[in-house]
């Protein structure tokens, strides 16, 4: 008689967590709210697993099998969303801003859409294409630092750099104990006292760029995401979405 290794969960352990989440993550999942916005509605007793009100939002639960309710109404599976939108500038990437500014889903309103989540993330300051959708699955691939897919950017500087000064940003630089860098860096064009970069990333740190050229006292004056992987932002109007098609979902296969 064999035993299996201390600490290996056994075959049924695996089979009877398979497909659970957290039940504030499966309402998310299954498109009908943030997980914020469940967590506050588990607290007050409005959500039901399997007939019995639930009040812990970490109770591990299977979306696809057990009958999970809001107010009495079953929440089933949402269509699956992909959408691009050209974030304007000003807007913040979240669903409720405590400081009352304007946010992404702004640009949204009007739409007959499920509950979609922003893919990643720009910053107040930036603009260009941002994903939204409300398959989390293909969403946490996109952000998957191992999947290395590269964002590109046109960036205005308050500055004219000359190949040294370029040659200088591709190295990178160390802020706050982490190296930032980019996998490349091209001028763009130039003219008086400013000049457009392209700046490619495979990474998501916070406001990557921004830092990396403040660590060379260099001024962003705009910055605009207009590509990841192979989707282009295109003649996409500010401040509107459009579905992904077919096509442009295989340009950020996975």
């Amino acid at each position: 008689m064999t035993s299996k290794p201390l600490g290996q969960p056994s075959k049924a352990a695996r089979r009877s967590t398979a497909g659970k989440v957290s039940l504030n993550r499966a309402l998310s999942k299954l498109g009908f709210c943030s997980r914020k916005q469940a967590e506050l509605l588990i607290a007050k007793g409005r959500v039901r697993v399997g007939g019995k009100v639930a009040r812990d939002p970490a109770l591990w639960v299977d979306p696809e099998r057990e009958s999970i309710t809001v107010d009495g109404e079953r929440i089933a599976a949402e269509r699956k969303v992909y959408l691009m939108l050209n974030k304007p500038r000003g807007l913040v990437t979240t669903r409720d801003d405590p400081e009352g500014r304007g946010t992404v889903y702004d640009c949204l309103k009007g739409l007959d859409l499920p509950f979609v989540a922003p893919v990643g993330r720009l910053d107040k300051a930036s603009e260009g294409l941002l994903l939204m959708s409300n398959d989390t699955r293909w969403a946490n691939g996109l952000l998957d630092p191992a999947s290395h897919v590269a964002k590109t950017y046109h960036v205005q500087i308050a500055s004219v750099p000359d190949d040294a000064m370029l040659e200088r940003f591709r190295q990178g630089s160390a802020v706050d104990g982490e190296l930032l860098t980019a996998s490349s860096i091209a001028l763009l064009r130039s003219g008086g006292r400013a000049a457009w970069l392209e700046i490619v990333l495979d990474e998501g740190r916070n406001r990557q760029i921004r830092r990396l050229l403040g660590a060379f006292d260099i001024e962003v004056l705009r910055l605009v995401r207009v590509a990841i992987g192979g989707l282009q932002l295109g003649e996409l109007a500010k401040g509107k979405a459009r579905h992904l098609t077919s096509e442009d979902l295989a340009t950020l296969a996975i």
